[in-house]
């Protein structure tokens, strides 16, 4: 007779740096008939998510909410700052970093890129020269990722804005946090940052749809000398709304900002800096276990120096094809999603089989973790992938230790 496999049973875990594991919390709180979009509750629910918003990104200043994913928050920030032929800086250390400067030249701006690569954060000497060398201020912005959720690294932005104020350049300083939010620390006043975009899917533990974009002072007056922005990106309306329907220039994600009030709940009963720990601590676990597996086989953190490692996501090196195997054994077979290498190779060069990434952002907690690292040993022992031992053994000294 056939066998059901064992992932047929219990409970799935994706283990993927986004989506995020969703609390059963949110989840309960989106399960309801659509509300009055027009008056009621979901107005003043809606008005209640802007300060607890602010309050994770630890600002002061405005934020808009869209309904779009990260790449929305990326072309929203960059329609309300940049014009055509107006030129902006990438430090990029990974796809990401990549990926906000090419739609930034889709919007008709020079895009002036430095590529770190893929295993280390940004070099603020270099980004100093450039800056230095740009004696007519052309650029306008410096475009950064907090953490780029494809290589794991975590750079450094209070540094970058301290570069920034060295070298007296006006340009905006303007972080991507789509992966670090509610994970990483991040200061967003300060650590003098004009422009912060952010998702709902990772640290806020809402299914994909919504995004943030946090600008200040400086960033807003640089919209208002703007010669045109669209209806739809105009983050003014949507920060300081005069009816409800202008949070969102049409039709509210009703369901999402449940969910969402659900999700701030959760993180402020916390507490933001207890967040901070929770994800060191977890991250620290996985990184113990990556270096006993390490110590007698291909397996390999992608980033060295733990200093420069997110909290939220990490990448790693195992060599084609174990990477996809690994990920195929343990999804097939006990029900624990990997994320892909994505943007570590291209997806038709077979070294792209050599990569995986873990996501421990959210809704995440020890046992979680313990139980993401034994499905992982599990998989290298059936694979017959080399691997040192005292994995999980180092993992539970770091949590037991707190």
């Amino acid at each position: 007779m056939p066998t059901t496999p064992i992932a047929s049973f219990g409970r799935d875990y994706l283990a993927i740096p986004g989506p995020s594991v969703i609390p059963d919390a949110v989840l309960r709180a989106m399960h309801r008939a659509a509300p009055n979009i027009y008056a009621g509750e979901l107005i003043d629910l809606t008005a209640s998510l802007v300060p607890d918003l602010k309050a994770v990104a630890r600002t002061q200043g405005d934020v808009a909410m869209y309904i779009g994913n990260g790449h929305a928050a990326w072309e929203a920030a960059l329609a309300n700052t940049i014009q055509p032929g107006d030129t902006v800086l990438v430090p990029a250390t990974g796809r990401f970093g990549i990926g906000w400067g090419e739609m930034a030249a889709g919007l008709g701006a020079e895009v002036e890129t430095l590529d770190f690569g893929k295993r280390a954060p940004m070099d603020m000497d270099r980004i100093a020269e450039t800056l230095r060398a740009d004696k007519a201020h052309k650029i306008k912005a410096v475009l950064a990722v907090h953490v780029d959720t494809s290589t794991s690294i975590r750079n450094d932005i209070a540094a970058l804005r301290a570069t920034l104020d060295a070298v007296e350049h006006p340009a905006l300083l303007m972080a991507d946090c789509i992966a670090s939010l509610g994970c990483d620390v991040f200061e967003m006043d300060a650590w003098g940052v004009d422009v912060m975009v952010a998702g709902c899917q990772k640290g806020l533990m809402v299914p994909p749809g919504m995004c943030f974009v946090f600008f200040n002072a400086k960033a807003a007056a640089v919209r208002t000398a703007m010669p045109r922005v669209s209806c739809y990106w105009d983050w003014q309306p949507r920060a300081n709304p005069e009816e409800f329907y202008m949070y969102w220039n049409g039709t509210a994600p009703t369901h999402h900002l449940y969910g969402l009030r659900a999700a701030l709940d959760m993180l402020h009963g916390e507490g933001v800096e207890a967040v901070w720990k929770r994800h060191a601590l977890l991250a620290r676990a996985i990184w113990a276990a990556c270096d006993a597996w390490g110590q007698a086989g291909p397996l390999e953190l992608n980033v060295a120096d733990p200093a420069d490692r997110s909290c939220a996501v990490t990448a790693l090196r195992i060599g084609a094809p174990n990477g996809t195997a690994l990920r195929d054994w343990v999804e097939q077979n006990i029900g624990l999603t990997l994320g892909i290498g994505l943007g570590m190779a291209a997806p038709g060069d077979p070294a792209w089989h050599g990569f995986f990434r873990l996501g421990h952002m959210g809704h995440v907690n020890g046992h979680m973790i313990m139980g993401l690292l034994g499905g992982i040993e599990a998989g290298l022992r059936a694979l017959d992938i080399p691997h040192g031992s005292g994995a999980l053994e180092a993992a539970a000294k770091v949590i037991s230790e707190g």
